[in-house]
């Protein structure tokens, strides 16, 4: 029975309707959008022609666990820092695993308001990743743009650099040049920035 008003007559209606013969689009509400999957990257990786490896390990959480469980993996490692300003801009700040980023001073070498990390909540609705898998491979879920990607100037030295694909049960390869062409294909311009030079000046 259908109620008065609101989702459930809409949805009553348009079951009827449809039942009558009639092809009519169901309404977005009924269909969420749902986070790319690791097959989701990789085929978008196959439609770019970008030539990527992957290795298997079990689930790492920390920059630590990377580093004991990973095993040897050629090509730069990394930390990936999900940020807010106070203005709402939400970053994506790449660099080396070992790096020292002064979170006192980022603000200022990106152009940025004051920053403090993203919740998990906005970490999942905009890169659709949860917290220990976070990677700039998921701007492939940033489909409205609103995450800006840095990467590190010294990171970018790398031939070869190594990210979650979405999950932290894998570490895929790709080279650094591949990681740009795939970034811009997303619709963004990544950053190049030297976020973990010497402390700037108060």
């Amino acid at each position: 029975m259908a109620q008065a008003g609101g989702k459930c007559n809409s949805i009553d209606r348009l079951a009827a309707e449809r039942a009558d013969g009639l092809r009519l689009p169901l309404p977005p509400f009924l269909f969420p959008k749902m986070p790319a999957t690791r097959a989701d990257l990789m085929a978008a990786f196959e439609r770019l022609g970008i030539q990527t490896t992957t290795t298997e390990h079990p689930p790492l959480f920390t920059v630590e666990q990377s580093q004991a469980l990973r095993g040897s993996i050629p090509g730069g490692h990394t930390k990936n820092l999900f940020l807010k300003d106070k203005k709402d801009a939400v970053f994506l700040v790449v660099a080396e695993e070992d790096a020292e980023v002064d979170m006192k001073s980022l603000h200022k070498r990106i152009g940025s308001a004051r920053l403090s990390f993203g919740k998990p909540e906005l970490l999942m609705e905009l890169l659709g990743v949860a917290p220990g898998s976070v990677t700039p491979l998921a701007a492939l879920n940033d489909t409205g743009g609103r995450v800006t990607v840095i990467l590190d100037e010294a990171l970018m030295r790398h031939e070869r650099l190594n990210f979650h694909p979405l999950e932290n049960t894998a570490t895929t390869t790709i080279r650094s040049d591949d990681l740009l062409a795939f970034l811009r294909s997303s619709g963004r311009e990544p950053r190049i920035v030297d976020v973990s030079g010497p402390a700037l000046p108060d």
